[in-house]
């Protein structure tokens, strides 16, 4: 492990959202297991990653985070990564063309196998166990020998992220990112007749491809991407030994994704959380809610970016829809205090929570767009570079968000909702988003 006696400074500290291992002796096992196995991701990697961040911070670009509420080990097979990586793909390429700015294309993938939760316990039927925290700590079944918090999982999440990457870089630079591809598989998507408003701007990337084609463009921007991969930064029995020294700068590196972020229940300056992330030199994300305060974001700013570096801190709004345009705009107006240029983006979904009638967790799409509307419009107001969208997706048609063009209904929601802990939009509903957003790109830059 990292011998870097000042990254276990937040031992010191409260650690918020931890599991309750039963046995501490196997627990250590697999950390000393973990600090010996190779990174994930590397410090060159993460250093590239940080400047695209700064371009975004700038106006120059815009980021893209899409991917699963909690990834499960299960799923992650070939198809379903495909599927998730071409839907982030295919909304890239919308936003690209539509705003004219690079877009910085990240998943909510090889990594994000653990939860926070509200309560450490859940009761069915007169029975109370372990709440289920992600596949990285126990399993979804509602069973005592599945719910007891396990070490082996968090080396199955290693080994699951480790393939998952293998497997996102030879699709992205083996041509499975070809910018043509892509753009032939949002067809299928426009021949929905509820789409036709679309046609127009899908027609002109058509004659672009063409055009390029004709003139014998064929640069490897064209034929593969980029791709980066961020978690929430939850469980220090991971991240702690995942952090490693890079052997040319000697500054610490949380190899176990490009990105990390810190969740909104666990954002507290005085925690472990955000002591341990400001000891590493990866871009880190804050989610902010309805109830930070200006000093919240003064101090996270102080703690996390102290050195005002560019790329190194992101804001990730999550107010909900009804609330983003009265809280939002006195927390953005508090870095300008601060002197500081981070990253604002939003993430519509966690905000617009809802319980329907018939007991599924759900979000409606038109809430999920109007929180959207309303970032945009706060950035516009104050001057503010609106600098990307962090939305849970999935490549495959379930039903588990209310509405969008195919009209899902409460009744829908029992044909496929197959997400462990938050509904996620489907492939059409993540496509037909990208175009609201990019109609929402355009007009900010008018």
């Amino acid at each position: 492990m990292n011998e870097n006696t000042e990254l276990d400074s937040y031992q010191k500290l409260e650690a918020k959202q931890q599991p309750n291992w039963p046995d501490q002796a196997h627990l250590a096992q697999v950390r000393n297991t973990l600090s010996n196995l190779p990174p994930l991701v590397f410090a060159g990697e993460v250093d590239n990653f940080k400047s695209k961040i700064a371009e975004a911070a700038a106006g120059r670009a815009f980021l893209l985070q899409g991917g699963d509420c909690a990834e499960t080990f299960v799923d992650a097979t070939a198809d379903r990564i495909r599927n998730r990586i071409k839907t982030v793909l295919q909304m890239a390429v919308v936003l690209m063309y539509g705003s004219s700015l690079p877009v910085i294309k990240m998943g909510r993938m090889a990594g994000q196998f653990a939860k926070p939760r509200s309560n450490d316990t859940e009761t069915r039927e007169g029975v109370t166990l372990p709440a289920y925290r992600g596949d990285a700590v126990n399993g979804f079944e509602f069973t005592e020998d599945s719910r007891v918090p396990n070490p082996d999982r968090l080396l199955q999440a290693y080994n699951t992220s480790a393939s998952t990457l293998n497997l996102i870089r030879a699709f992205n630079s083996g041509g499975f990112a070809d910018l043509r591809a892509v753009h032939e598989w949002n067809k299928g998507f426009m021949d929905n007749p509820a789409n036709a408003n679309y046609e127009e701007i899908a027609s002109d990337v058509d004659r672009a491809m063409k055009f390029m084609e004709a003139c014998g463009v064929d640069s490897a921007e064209l034929r593969t991407t980029e791709f980066y991969v961020g978690h929430e930064g939850l469980l220090f029995d991971y991240e702690r030994p995942m952090t490693r020294t890079d052997s040319r700068t000697g500054k610490s590196y949380d190899t176990s994704g490009h990105f990390i972020w810190i969740g909104e229940r666990t954002r507290d300056i005085d925690g472990a959380h955000v002591e341990f992330l400001s000891k590493v030199e990866n871009p880190i994300g804050v989610k902010i809610g309805p109830t930070a305060t200006k000093d919240d974001i003064l101090s996270l700013i102080d703690k996390l970016d102290p050195k005002r570096e560019p790329g190194k801190l992101t804001f990730i709004s999550r107010m909900g829809a009804t609330k983003i345009r009265d809280e939002l705009p006195r927390l953005m107006e508090a870095t300008n205090e601060a002197d500081a240029l981070p990253l604002w983006i939003t993430d519509p979904m966690h905000g617009n929570g809802i319980t329907t009638a018939n007991g599924f967790k759900s979000r409606r799409f038109d809430d999920v767009m109007e929180e959207v509307k309303g970032f945009f419009e706060v950035c516009r107001a104050l001057g503010v570079h609106p600098g990307g969208l962090h939305v849970e997706l999935t490549g495959d048609d379930v039903t588990e968000c209310l509405g969008g063009s195919d009209h899902i209904d409460e009744t829908d929601l029992e044909q496929r909702y197959e997400t462990v802990v938050d509904p996620r939009l489907n492939h059409k509903q993540s496509l037909e988003m990208a175009f609201l957003v990019a109609e929402e790109l355009v007009n900010f830059k008018r």
